[in-house]
């Protein structure tokens, strides 16, 4: 009787889910603020500040990711300069969440470059923001 009980055990431990988010690793010397930008089941969002002490890992999004591409923006707190690319979206300078990535501007917002992840389609992703900065 233990033993089958001990294998159902083993059986349920083996079909819990997967834990699947869209995490960032902060592999610089710096303290970062990053925002990110995705398309999801409303249309275009973008979001920020989550702030990452150097060396650390955190979820930006928890759950299986649906897109295959995301956007992110990073600033540097403590030497300045950010990571960004070519994707243009909209931010602010405190805890937002904006939908649309157009008119920025005119709706008060400022509109920087996101750089671009390629997720390959999977349902979880690590990001990991080291090297050189877009903008210095």
């Amino acid at each position: 009787m233990a033993g089958i009980l001990g294998a159902m055990m083993l059986l349920g431990f083996a079909a819990a889910p997967a834990k699947a988010d869209l995490k960032l690793c902060n592999n610089t010397t710096s303290r970062v603020g990053v925002a990110i930008g995705y398309k999801d089941r409303e249309g275009w969002a973008t979001e920020g500040w989550w702030t990452f002490d150097p060396g650390k890992c955190l979820p930006l999004l928890k759950g299986d990711l649906i897109a295959k591409y995301y956007y992110v923006y990073a600033v540097d707190y403590d030497k300045g300069g950010s990571w960004g690319g070519k994707a243009m979206m909209c931010i602010r300078d405190k805890i937002f969440t904006i939908r649309g990535f157009d008119n920025c501007k005119e709706r008060e917002f400022t509109q920087v470059g996101f750089f671009e992840v390629d997720t390959g389609e999977e349902t979880d992703w690590t990001i990991s923001l080291s090297g050189d900065k877009s903008n210095p």
